[in-house]
């Protein structure tokens, strides 16, 4: 199985239909779909500002994150974490999708059309940030913005 094939998969797979999620999913002409959180994957949305040094942070310390979303201003930025990780997460300023939201996902492995897009598109392995990382990931980030 390809990674775009698998990430397709593996993302499709919260939905209530996911084969008919699949089939509708790759025939968008805007290349999204709406897709519960909460059973594969919680997220955590983070100011643009923010987003990018913690970001930056995280690349420095890993190989490679978890699926991370942007939208097309770089307004916010969306890192899947383990499901359950928003309904404890207490940090302020950063808003949650976990269990009863739903979230634009953009087809992987392919431009959208406006909106949201994947900076880094999951891997179809089910990989994804640990919430502890991304946390100190953050304090670093704002750290450095503060110039200590």
């Amino acid at each position: 199985m390809t990674g775009t094939k698998s990430a397709v998969e593996w993302l499709s797979s919260v939905a209530p239909d996911p084969g008919t999620c699949r089939r509708e999913w790759e025939r968008s002409p805007h290349g999204v779909a709406l897709l519960p959180a909460g059973t594969a994957w919680d997220v955590l949305i983070l100011p643009g500002g923010l987003g990018r040094p913690t970001l930056d942070v995280l690349t420095r310390v890993l190989d490679r994150p978890g699926p991370v979303l942007v939208d097309s201003a770089d307004t916010r930025m969306g890192f899947l974490v383990p499901p359950g990780t928003a309904a404890r997460w207490v940090g302020t300023g950063i808003r949650t999708a976990g269990a009863g939201t739903w979230i634009v996902v953009p087809y992987p492995g392919r431009p959208s059309a406006g909106g949201t897009r994947w900076l880094f598109p999951p891997d179809g392995s089910g990989t994804l940030t640990d919430p502890a990382l991304l946390e100190l990931a953050m304090h670093e980030a704002v750290a450095g913005l503060a110039g200590w």
